[in-house]
């Protein structure tokens, strides 16, 4: 389903917007991908298929990242950077007065989440994180699996085809979510951004090598204190972007130091396991939360 009643907050001259609904204990999802990108527009939109679900039972916040979905770009050319996202994120919580919140991360954003729990554990109650090579060791398969993806990009076919690759079933990828992110695609802001992270390099000058020296040190801190709170990974079997290994080493970094993480695997999806699947994801977050 198409989300509905967005909202906007100003977060450091940063134009935000986010989705909420719901009562209850408080739960945010933050999506993956990066500002820039040719393959798919992510946003809050992704999620969907979950947010009236998890409505239900909790107080549901789906934020659009820096740079994302109606998000303004960064300000300054330095801040195209997963650490500016990073902060934004962290802001934009502060910003809505949001403490003790369960963060739920997808792909780039489960990277996020956990660095944000790393970081400020006292905004944190649990860390979930989910289908992200980008949070785990070693490097990621994305260039192969879509090496072969439609020209140009990002157009609606190309996004269709993007979504169908990344998934086991091409059921989940439906019109209203790819809708959704052609229009992202189609802003003014969303072509500046492609053409700073592409056209200007800023991918390979900025993102990628800032992103692999936080990763680094990220890895140091859980591996010297852990994350200090419940962590459920959520991994799927048929995930062409990242491997078994790659899960089972990140889990085992994880529940190194923190007793209470767990890890559960989904068969039958591939990278948007939360879409594939969204009832018993629904559910299974929920028995984490409500068992941390």
């Amino acid at each position: 389903m198409a989300l509905t009643g967005e909202k906007f907050v100003d977060v450091e001259g940063i134009r935000t917007r986010y989705i909420e609904q719901g009562a209850g204990e408080t739960v945010v999802l933050v999506h993956g991908g990066n500002f820039g990108s040719t393959g798919c527009a992510d946003a809050a939109d992704d999620w969907g298929l979950n947010f009236g679900g998890l409505a239900k039972w909790c107080r549901v916040i789906a934020i659009d990242k820096l740079g994302q979905g109606y998000t303004d770009n960064p300000k300054v050319d330095d801040d195209y950077t997963m650490h500016a996202v990073v902060q934004h994120a962290y802001q934009t919580l502060r910003t809505l007065g949001i403490e003790g919140a369960h963060l739920v991360g997808h792909s780039r954003g489960g990277y996020l989440t956990c660095r944000l729990t790393v970081e400020h554990p006292e905004l944190v109650k649990t860390c979930t994180i989910v289908n992200s090579n980008t949070c785990a060791p070693g490097t990621g398969t994305n260039e192969f699996v879509f090496a072969n993806a439609p020209q140009p990009a990002p157009t609606r076919e190309s996004q269709r085809w993007v979504l169908e690759r990344y998934s086991y079933g091409a059921d989940c990828v439906t019109d209203d979510w790819v809708d959704a992110l052609v229009a992202i695609a189609a802003q003014p802001k969303y072509e500046e951004a492609v053409r700073k992270m592409n056209g200007d390099g800023f991918n390979w000058t900025k993102f990628l090598p800032g992103l692999l020296a936080d990763k680094e040190e990220m890895f140091r801190i859980l591996q010297t204190r852990g994350i200090q709170r419940p962590v459920l990974q959520i991994w799927s079997n048929k995930d062409l972007t990242v491997s078994e290994s790659q899960a089972m080493a990140l889990y085992q970094i994880l529940a190194e130091k923190e007793r209470r993480a767990r890890w559960h695997i989904f068969d039958r999806a591939g990278h948007f396991s939360y879409r594939e699947h969204p009832e018993r994801f629904n559910e299974v977050l929920k028995s984490f939360i409500h068992a941390a």
